[in-house]
């Protein structure tokens, strides 16, 4: 049978419960062999994250140590340029080979403005996508990402049939958590705690991080 191996990238500035439980379900619903989460560098279509790629990392780790089921790949932060989807991906199959399924996991909200990706229309050759439901968003009814998605659409059968080259839309749980917000919060004074590991939260008070007077 062949692997499945799911990719699921964001800022995790900082990770969350939200974050988490997405992985752990989609890694379950889907049955993937393998999901890791890819914390961004310089990630090209938002701002840039508030704390540093070695903080936000061993935030990650430190929320991942006692989830055998969920990994961290720091490949990203490894490059000084922007973090592109489609060099993580081109890095990921050179790594395993053309044989391994590879399932890219992403919310509606970023599969709708996928056209403005770098080499977006190269990624389904490269991996699978896996599109999340998010209340309050619908894909366009015309224009290339409707047409990208009619011409790719599978199922979830297809993530272990063929390597890469469909597109499969799923509806999971989610847990209405924003690091935004979390971070308003710790800006405010307030705690964030039961929105995010303790062990996060913990580090964030020793380090300071994410208060109104911190750099």
């Amino acid at each position: 049978m062949r692997k499945t191996l799911g990719i699921f990238g964001g800022t995790f500035d900082p990770i969350h419960f939200g974050h988490l439980r997405l992985a752990l379900e989609l890694k379950q619903q889907l049955s993937l062999d393998e999901m890791r989460l890819i914390p961004g560098h310089k990630p090209p279509h938002r701002e840039q994250p508030q704390v540093s790629s070695k903080r936000r990392l061993k935030m990650l780790q430190l929320a991942l140590q006692d989830c055998p089921q969920l990994q961290w790949d720091d490949r990203e932060l490894n490059r000084e340029k922007n973090s592109y989807t489609y060099d993580t991906l081109r890095e990921l199959r050179e790594e395993f080979g053309s044989d391994i399924s590879l399932v890219l996991c992403m919310g509606e909200d970023a599969f709708a403005g996928i056209s403005t990706w770098y080499c977006w229309q190269e990624i389904i050759h490269l991996a699978h996508i896996v599109v999340i439901a998010r209340p309050g968003w619908a894909l366009p009814d015309q224009g290339d990402v409707r047409n990208f998605l009619k011409q790719h659409q599978g199922t979830v059968a297809d993530l272990q049939r063929y390597p890469a080259g469909k597109i499969v839309m799923q509806s999971l749980r989610l847990l209405p958590i924003s690091a935004t917000e979390i971070r308003q919060q710790i800006a405010r004074g307030e705690s964030p705690q039961f929105l995010l590991p303790d062990v996060v939260w913990k580090f964030i008070r020793e380090n300071r991080l994410y208060q109104s007077s911190s750099p």
